[in-house]
């Protein structure tokens, strides 16, 4: 990369010229050019738009010095689909260990078509066959995508998401003036990174037609906001979607479903719950009330998310004001549901929401939430 810039001192270049000529992913070229201006060895255009970088008086001598990644590290993306089309899944490394995300937390990879999950979407990202991810909130859907793909970009749906949310819009300057903001969609097609739009049936699908030019064989949009401009897409771009079926508002329609050629169920993973030693009476109970769930007898089921809440809470309030919450949290036409579950399966009393009692007394000591209150009866160790 800086021997890219230094060869070329007096241009400005950007991430799809850079990967061109490199032969190597646009995630891995920009991650590369940005460690160089970390560095102070090379130098990023200011302004908005697709980022531009050149070289600048260190840049010579960085590329002096060789940084080696092993054999294989940084395969080029439009080589990639034709490698792995001669490969047996027998033969391909599977990443089976824990995987940390880009915000430090780490995912657990699960088994999906005889593979490691984040080695079929990369699979499928290889050969361009976009993906739905659907399943009920707190499943795991964006952490496997985040897992999978360190080059994301995320759009956050919701019923107020825009056109301009995904492509673009002018925004005022510190001069005063208004400037074009590129959306994630444009970046991400420019770059050739992934993108993730999550609750995407939550958008207004005259929104979401914005999105279809970039999937399917034109693989452009115009930017009709900003002189109608013309984007392509480069090599990697790849678009990849959630779904909650169960939230009030998402619809998947047939115009979006048919966009995405393979459509992946994302259920909670209760051994990892076990793994992760979450009480095992309480991932008991997520069991049997998400069976009712699949039965149609109930509209909720604490997921994997709700599980490690609960776990951080009763290592801060103890067992009792846990269960509590895990009522509360509950929709209200389920939590009676709840509640009877828990009591049976845990052995505690009847137990209501996590709820405020009558202010204490000004002389009442505060009680350390170590202690043994009696938030931290009604479990055995």
């Amino acid at each position: 990369m800086a021997r890219l810039l230094a060869d070329r001192p007096a241009d400005t270049l950007t991430i799809g010229d850079m990967a061109r000529q490199l032969g190597h992913s646009h995630g891995a070229v920009r991650n590369a050019a940005l460690t160089l201006v970390r560095r102070g060895e090379a130098d990023q255009g200011a302004g908005t738009g697709q980022p531009r970088f050149r070289a600048n008086a260190k840049t010579a001598a960085a590329a002096q010095t060789a940084v080696i990644s092993p054999p294989g590290t940084h395969p080029p993306r439009a080589q990639a689909a034709t490698a792995r089309t001669t490969i047996t899944a027998a033969a391909t490394p599977r990443q089976t260990g824990p995987i940390r995300r880009a915000g430090g937390q780490v995912y657990h990879p699960r088994e999906l078509a005889d593979l490691p999950d984040v080695e079929a979407l990369n699979r499928l990202r290889d050969a361009d066959v976009p993906v739905l991810l659907y399943g009920p909130p707190g499943t795991g859907k964006t952490s496997l995508v985040e897992a999978a793909f360190p080059d994301l970009l995320t759009v956050a749906g919701d019923g107020d998401t825009t056109v301009g949310d995904l492509i673009g819009e002018y925004t005022q300057a510190d001069s005063g003036g208004y400037v074009f903001q590129y959306g994630p969609l444009v970046t991400a097609m420019t770059e050739g990174r992934a993108l993730l739009i999550d609750d995407a049936t939550l958008i207004s699908p005259m929104v979401l037609a914005a999105l279809y030019p970039a999937m399917d064989g034109r693989r452009q949009i115009q930017v009709k906001a900003h002189k109608g401009e013309t984007i392509k897409a480069e090599p990697g771009f790849y678009v990849v979607a959630g779904h909650n079926p169960g939230v009030h508002g998402a619809v998947l329609t047939e115009a979006l479903a048919s966009r995405f050629s393979v459509q992946i169920q994302i259920g909670t993973d209760y051994d990892l719950a076990l793994a992760l030693k979450i009480d095992a009476r309480v991932v008991r109970v997520a069991r049997h009330l998400a069976h009712q769930v699949e039965l149609g007898e109930l509209g909720w089921a604490p997921q994997l998310r709700e599980l490690l809440s609960y776990q951080k809470t009763e290592a801060v309030l103890g067992t009792n004001a846990a269960l509590a919450n895990l009522v509360g949290i509950a929709p209200p036409e389920d939590r009676d549901a709840v509640a009877d579950a828990v009591t049976k399966t845990v052995g505690v009393k009847k137990i209501a929401p996590l709820t405020l009692g009558k202010q204490l007394p000004a002389s009442a000591a505060r009680q350390p939430a170590g202690s043994t209150g009696s938030a931290h009866r009604g479990r055995s160790r």
